[in-house]
């Protein structure tokens, strides 16, 4: 059995190393879950005088400290005063020093959004004229790193931890209550307990490196942990902490005093008791998650909230007891096997937890997404069919058990039970008491009796070897009659198939927890068209700005680049070139070149080639366009070393 089921594991677990590997390697630093909306100065604006403040609007609330928004002059330096604001609703503000000069300034900011996720970014506005700057590299993507890789792998244990403990604790209590005596479903439960305990502590000590520097060095910076504890987040993962303590005593007493009581009523009674303290502290534990991530924020938090607890204790309840089957058919003992009636009990649990995923899942989708379009243009809706087709996989896989539950028969139970029952010894030869007291009997001597103690002791080693033998024999007859079974064996590779498949599952959905949702993708998506229409409606006093959709393929290999030629006429123009995420936020890549045409005169391509100001944003000064006409204004973008792509407009320039 050991040899049998040893190399299964091994698979399942480096099926869970190369899923996170590949999710961890491709998905790079965190989605942010708030996104910048707007902004005053606007982005790339060239302003006549210094602004008294500047303020950004995010789609959601966020979390601010002293440095979360800067202003950076030119030179580098900082020219804001004060801390940061609120000063109305999904608004933030800092003052501006006085007496600023011209040239170009760059605002960064990193801020965490009110579903836990850190949030940063950085664009650039002019007074007077533009300018050349030495900022560059601020407002980089929050939450990435090594930090941010160790973070999601935190985040990942934790979830599987839950849904182990929850699980696996409720397969006991509802399908298999012998179960609570077998070694590996004890040793099951409790690693779950383990494994939730250490992720959360360490994402606790993570938690002040990730959201603010993403250096390691800071995971043991004490005033970090101060700060984070003071934060929901913090709060959460305390709160988690000490319903921990409360599962210790639940497990304590499910493999202690309930697997020692009889059969009976008073039994029955600490069935219940566990019953219901079991659902308050698994229920407690899945609120840790729902009350600091994407249900406590955005559309109906106070349904949300609640139906993403059941959410989270179907999917404890489906998979977790997956995985207690899972066990209970490979590592049972030969002389207590799982029963066929445990099984079936499971099937419909299984079957009642699916109902309730489907449920909360659609409203969830709903919640996050809000257009059907969201689905194949946000990377949310991408990954989110991803989870669905994995979804209805593990549905046509357990179907499959289903049926082989079905099937199974109690044969192979009783014929074990039979086995069990000891061989009757044969009679021993019965001697007359006449014969036995007859004078042919000698009486013993001495030496008689000695030898005869010897023998008795040597007669008992041997039946003590021989019993021994007799149960190997026996408990090895046990296994071959219950391995024989078709339909059991049968049932164990499709709940082995099903395990497989939950162990990519669930790495989907930790990747699915820190992207950014559909739904506010989108509405970023259209604050930032509204920005360019007011942008380009602005074009008559002078400034041409020209938007571009691009896709190169391959990895942020999809986007916006936006042209701004001020002041759009013939002679000397400056020229600004921003690149964007479909959500809008700032982003560099390897190169962008610009070509002007007027293909009427066949003049051209006269090339630009802009320089790289900060974060997706190039300029170039003292662009030249020798006469008025319809020009063709052509972008090349390239994304990698081998992604690239070219895209034009024509505009009229003067």
């Amino acid at each position: 059995m050991t040899r049998t089921i040893a190399p299964r594991l091994r698979t399942l677990v480096l099926l869970l190393l190369a899923v996170t590997g590949a999710l961890l390697a491709g998905a790079g630093p965190a989605s942010a879950h708030a996104a910048l909306t707007g902004s005053d100065p606007a982005q790339g604006v060239v302003v006549d005088k210094a602004p008294a403040q500047v303020s950004l609007t995010f789609s959601e609330k966020v979390a601010m400290n002293d440095d979360s928004l800067q202003v950076l002059d030119p030179k580098g330096g900082k020219v804001q005063v004060g801390s940061p604001v609120n000063v109305s609703g999904t608004t933030y503000a800092v003052k501006l020093r006085s007496g600023l000069a011209k040239g170009t300034y760059t605002v960064a900011y990193q801020v965490v959004s009110a579903d836990s996720h850190p949030v940063s970014g950085a664009y650039t506005f002019s007074i007077g004229a533009p300018s050349g700057t030495v900022v560059s590299g601020v407002g980089t993507a929050a939450g990435g790193g090594v930090v941010g890789g160790l973070y999601a792998f935190g985040r990942y244990v934790s979830y599987a931890g839950f849904i182990v403990l929850a699980g696996g604790a409720a397969f006991v209590l509802a399908c298999w209550q012998r179960g609570s005596g077998v070694r590996a479903l004890q040793r099951l439960v409790v690693g779950g307990w383990l494994a939730l305990t250490a992720a959360t502590l360490w994402l606790l000590l993570l938690r002040g490196a990730y959201t603010t520097s993403g250096k390691f060095a800071d995971v043991f910076d004490l005033d970090l942990l101060g700060q984070v504890l003071q934060t929901k987040t913090g709060a959460a993962l305390v709160s988690r902490l000490l319903l921990l303590a409360a599962a210790a005593l639940f497990i304590a007493v499910l493999f202690g005093a309930y697997n020692r009581r009889e059969e009976g009523e008073e039994k029955r009674d600490l069935s219940f008791g566990l019953a219901v303290g079991g659902v308050v502290v698994a229920a407690g534990l899945a609120a840790s998650w729902a009350m600091a991530e994407h249900a406590s924020t955005g559309l109906q938090p106070g349904i949300a909230m609640p139906v993403d607890v059941v959410h989270l204790l179907a999917v404890a309840a489906w998979l977790g007891g997956l995985s207690a089957l899972l066990v209970a058919l490979y590592r049972a003992p030969a002389d207590a096997p799982i029963e066929a009636a445990a099984v079936r009990r499971f099937s419909r649990v299984a079957f009642g937890s699916v109902l309730a995923l489907v449920a909360t899942g659609t409203y969830q989708s709903w919640r996050q997404l809000g257009s059907w379009s969201a689905f194949t243009d946000t990377g949310y809706g991408q990954l989110l069919l991803v989870k669905i087709g994995l979804v209805a996989l593990l549905v046509g896989v357990a179907w499959i058990s289903r049926r082989w539950t079905g099937r199974l028969s109690d044969v192979a139970d009783r014929v074990a039970r039979k086995v069990k029952q000891p061989e009757k010894e044969p009679e021993k030869e019965h001697v007359p008491a006449s014969k036995s007291a007859s004078g042919d009997a000698k009486p013993e001597t001495g030496d008689a009796k000695g030898t005869g103690n010897a023998k008795a002791t040597n007669d008992g080693k041997r039946a003590a070897q021989l019993a021994r033998q007799r149960a190997a024999m026996d408990a090895a007859r046990q296994k071959r009659l219950r391995n024989a079974d078709r339909n059991r064996f049968g049932l164990r590779r499709s709940v082995f198939a099903e395990a497989g498949v939950a162990v990519v599952l669930l790495a989907v959905t930790t990747a699915l927890t820190q992207t950014e949702p559909g739904r506010t993708e989108e509405e970023a998506r259209a604050a930032t068209s509204s920005s360019a229409s007011s942008s380009a409606s602005s074009s008559s006093s002078g400034t041409l700005t020209l938007d571009m959709p691009f896709d190169a393929g391959g990895t942020d290999g999809k986007g916006l680049v936006r042209v701004d030629l001020d002041p759009a006429r013939v002679g000397g123009n400056e020229m600004h070139v921003y690149v964007q995420r479909p959500n809008g936020r700032a982003f560099d890549i390897p190169e962008v070149k610009v070509a002007f045409t007027l293909e009427a005169k066949q003049i051209g391509p006269l090339p630009v080639n802009p320089d790289h100001i900060t974060t997706g944003h190039w300029s170039a000064s003292s662009v030249q366009i020798p006469m008025a006409g319809d020009w063709k204004i052509a972008v090349t973008v390239r994304t990698s070393d081998i992604d690239q792509v070219t895209v034009s407009k024509n505009a009229q320039i003067g």
